[in-house]
């Protein structure tokens, strides 16, 4: 098996108590961006020291700046099922809670779709529990195709990520044929132990099938896959190197790793309280494995949801994070409840702003909202999109393309405010795009944008 916990035990055994010199030598290292060994990573998850993690938190800034530039992206989930056969003892979908349960009728989910359309959304992580009965894989790409084909107005998803259990090559292979964005999945926690105490009589208690999940997708064709743990089950120190294992073996073994990491803390949920975790993170230990995961992958996106406060996501943004939910609602035909005054929620959420509202404070903090799914639709995916973000020739579509998205999201969804700020750093913005005839092509994007056509991409 891949995850070597004896290899993780010895080496957070060994890089107790780091010394300055010890931090300051994988430091320098980092900054080169050459990668960074097991015994570097774990180095930098026991440092304590205030000073230190403010350098660790300046270097994960300058390494989100340097590849992503001011771009954020912006998503939303959509949950169309809470069926589900396991028993996970930390989620408000398992099976011992008695609640009526429900799936989405195909109406039910144009109509979701329709008001996620209405928010400006173009991406969405569809979510369902595991339920190979009430809610099997043909339930998942029928709702695909409803996802697809739906619309209002200039409204559109242009590409779906898809969070659903660990299945079969087969099966994988149906979704890819579907046009699936990234393929998501959470290993939950790597320590087999706690994994195996947190899914009890579950189809989702195989550690180790749920754990190749991913060597199937890819066998299928799926070259973009979305990684994750749900801090507070484990060691974040032990969960931190488990992820960059998984990355490594699929590297080795595909030739291109996560390309997305998601960080969710655990939320108190339906029959889930806080109690007897002894492994919760505080703010300070959260904040310094958001940058550790910056620093240890630099080309890999790191997802934020609404879990975390309007705050926490603000300073996240600037140690690593490139994407965040926005008007999420995390409960069965929720977007519709919403709007009726009675939504349900699967946990708890502590950023219950609206798109505008994010988009307007990611503007004043000098970043570019993106929409953009230009990559997905051009093929630029898996190993292809690596060696272009790798080479720095991503940025020659990536910001234009955010430019573009971000000014067809004012003039279709926002009000004067908006529009007016947006202006103001796509002005800025567009004339920074260092190929001359990019610059000019997408000027005249612009322009051709504001007399109003849309869908523009490089």
């Amino acid at each position: 098996m891949f995850i070597n916990h004896d290899f993780i035990y010895k080496i957070l055994e060994e890089t107790k108590n780091p010394s300055n010199e010890e931090i300051k030598e994988v430091l320098e290292k980092a900054k080169k961006r050459d990668g960074l060994s097991y015994k570097d990573i774990a180095i930098l998850l026991q440092a304590e020291d205030e000073n230190h993690l403010e350098e660790i938190y300046k270097l994960a800034g300058e390494i989100k700046k340097d590849i992503y530039g001011k771009r954020v992206v912006v998503f939303a989930p959509l949950y169309v099922s809470d069926y589900c056969v396991n028993n996970c003892v930390y989620c408000g979908y398992k099976r011992d809670n008695k609640f009526t349960r429900r799936k989405l009728t195909m109406e039910e989910v144009a109509e979701e779709v329709k008001i996620l359309e209405k928010m400006g959304h173009k991406r969405l992580a569809l979510e369902l529990g595991e339920d190979p009965v009430n809610a099997p894989i043909d339930y998942a790409l029928e709702c695909l195709d409803t996802i697809y084909k739906t619309q209002n107005a200039n409204g559109e998803i242009r590409r779906v990520n898809v969070n659903i259990a660990a299945t079969t090559v087969e099966n994988y292979k149906k979704l890819n044929e579907k046009g699936i964005g990234t393929y998501i999945l959470f290993q939950e926690t790597y320590h087999q132990d706690s994994y195996n105490k947190m899914h009890p009589k579950s189809l989702k208690g195989d550690y180790e099938y749920h754990l190749t999940a991913f060597d199937r997708a890819m066998e299928a064709g799926i070259d973009d896959v979305g990684a994750g743990v749900l801090l507070g089950l484990a060691d974040p120190r032990f969960e931190v190197l488990g992820l960059m294992m998984h990355n490594a073996h699929l590297e080795e073994k595909y030739g291109v790793g996560f390309h997305t990491i998601s960080v969710p803390r655990l939320q108190p949920a339906k029959g889930v309280t806080l109690e007897n975790y002894p492994y919760l993170l505080d703010d300070k230990m959260f904040k310094k494995v958001v940058a550790i995961l910056r620093i240890a992958v630099p080309f890999t996106g790191l997802i934020l949801s609404t879990r975390e406060t309007p705050e926490m996501r603000r300073e996240l943004l600037k140690y690593g994070v490139s994407q965040i939910s926005a008007g999420s609602s995390t409960g069965v035909g929720g977007y519709k409840q919403r709007e009726e005054g009675n939504e349900v929620k699967q946990f708890k959420t502590n950023d219950e702003r609206s798109p505008i509202e994010i988009l307007k404070e990611l503007l004043e903090d000098g970043y570019i909202p993106s929409y953009c799914t230009a990559c997905y639709r051009k093929g630029r995916t898996g190993d292809r999109f690596m060696s272009l973000a790798k080479s720095g020739n991503i940025k020659y579509v990536c910001e234009p393309n955010a430019i573009m998205t971000l000014l067809e999201f004012t003039l279709d969804y926002g009000d004067k405010e908006l529009y007016d700020k947006a202006q103001e750093i796509i002005n800025a913005e567009v004339e920074n795009i260092p190929r001359e005839d990019i610059r000019n092509l997408t000027k005249a994007n612009l322009e051709k944008m504001k007399k109003g056509e849309r869908d523009f991409y490089l």
